[in-house]
């Protein structure tokens, strides 16, 4: 059973792979089966009781996850005036004496989605899952804070996934060949919900909680330069 909802970016998405540090700027091109399964905890918490959240996070973590990407996609290539933490001792008469903070220069880049784009949720089985329904109507950002998302139209239950969707969970049998590859996070078969919980300060995420997928986005490289990069869905 697939549950599918409809999404419109109404703000710029920006998403780092997991493996990288908060130095390296560069987005990917889609959310992350990781980041949706949060944004699905997330909206649980927010809108049932984190009890109601804990008991349906198994299920949450087994989800199949497709997409159905924008029609474009124009990643704009940006260096940004940010504030960092301070290494050495904080002296007031220094001109960029910022608290504890230093400021410093780092590059970001942000990608705006021309259409609309389509989730959709798989499990085993004919069950519905309302409250996995009431979930994605709930969703208000995908990536970082701020990455706001509109829902377009209430999800719908299919028997298949509809063949303009990828998925971002299982091996491809096949892809474009001039497709883009990404490197998407997932949840493990084992991720527990103390480890998922933010508000735990002793819970750390270890590699193999967080596996990552190759996957080959039907986008093809349009046109480029300095500052920004055109993708457009084959």
């Amino acid at each position: 059973m697939w549950l599918i909802a409809e999404f419109e970016a109404v703000t710029l998405f920006s998403l780092r792979p997991s493996f990288t540090t908060s130095s390296g700027g560069a987005t990917l091109l889609a959310p992350t089966p990781f980041a949706i399964k949060m944004a699905v905890l997330d909206a649980l918490c927010r809108t049932q009781s984190l009890g109601v959240a804990q008991t349906h996070w198994p299920t949450i973590r087994q989800l199949e996850v497709g997409l159905r990407p924008a029609a474009h996609a124009v990643v704009s290539h940006v260096f940004q005036r940010v504030l960092r933490p301070s290494r050495s001792e904080a002296k007031p008469d220094d001109p960029k004496f910022e608290g504890f903070f230093q400021r410093t220069i780092g590059y970001r880049e942000y990608v705006h989605f021309a259409g609309s784009f389509g989730i959709a949720l798989g499990w085993e089985g004919q069950q519905r899952h309302d409250w996995l329904r009431d979930a994605l109507i709930n969703i208000t950002y995908l990536g970082k804070r701020g990455g706001f998302v509109q829902l377009l139209s209430a999800p719908e239950y299919r028997e298949f996934l509809p063949p303009e969707f990828v998925s971002l969970t299982k091996p491809a049998t096949n892809f474009p060949i001039d497709g883009t590859l990404q490197m998407l996070d997932d949840c493990g078969d084992k991720l527990s919900f103390d480890k998922v919980n933010v508000y735990d300060q002793k819970a750390k995420l270890a590699e193999a909680d967080r596996p990552m997928r190759r996957v080959v986005l039907p986008y093809r490289l349009k046109r480029s330069s300095k500052s920004f990069s055109w993708y457009e869905r084959v």
